[in-house]
């Protein structure tokens, strides 16, 4: 399904999901009866239910309700999008910042529609390298431009909170596809998603 707006949950998904935070809040000793944790467990279960809602939602139908027809055919970078996502690993927070670019094929598309791709793959359970191929994919097989890339740098709460417990470090993947395996346009894109707008 398309983007929706407005969060929406299932109350039969709702209510075991509830459930099950309930008891795992028990099993690790506190009090689910206590003031501050009484609704606790609904809060998780529609927390959870929002941060994944990428899995009913459809990237490239989202890309398709605004790809228009135009001629320029330059690059089109919408860089430093916000991103949220969960790790598959530990269900612990990763954040950052995506930059995608495309050289456009006869189609451009709504400026707004690449944060939404970011985050109909953010939200699920995810590894950073898996987010960076699913959005670049989604775009190149969607659009079909010239070529497409994407770099993401994030920080992992895995990394920081717990393990090997590294407050400063930052991951960074990229993809590209098309034009943009030619060195001196990829050299431009990077160039370019690294400058500060004076």
């Amino acid at each position: 399904m398309p983007y929706q707006k407005f969060e929406e949950y299932n109350i039969q998904v709702t209510d075991d999901v509830k459930q099950r935070y309930e008891q795992i809040i028990e099993e690790l000793g506190e009090d689910t009866k206590r003031e501050g944790l009484l609704k606790t467990p609904e809060r998780a279960s529609k927390a959870m239910q929002f941060l994944t809602q990428g899995y009913n939602q459809d990237a490239a139908e989202i890309l398709k309700s605004a790809m228009f027809k135009e001629s320029y055919n330059e690059m089109v970078i919408v860089k430093d999008i916000e991103l949220y996502s969960l790790c598959e690993h530990h269900i612990l927070p990763f954040f950052g910042k995506a930059h995608i670019a495309y050289i456009p094929n006869g189609h451009i598309v709504g400026l707004s529609k690449l944060p939404r791709i970011v985050d109909v793959f953010a939200r699920r359970l995810q590894v950073q390298e898996r987010l960076t191929e699913q959005i670049l994919d989604c775009i190149n097989n969607t659009l079909k431009p010239e070529g497409v890339a994407v770099v993401i740098e994030a920080s992992h709460m895995c990394m920081m909170m717990r393990g090997v417990q590294k407050q400063n470090s930052t991951t960074t993947t990229s993809g590209f596809r098309g034009a943009f395996k030619n060195m001196e346009t990829r050299t431009e894109f990077l160039k370019l998603i690294s400058e500060k707008l004076s």
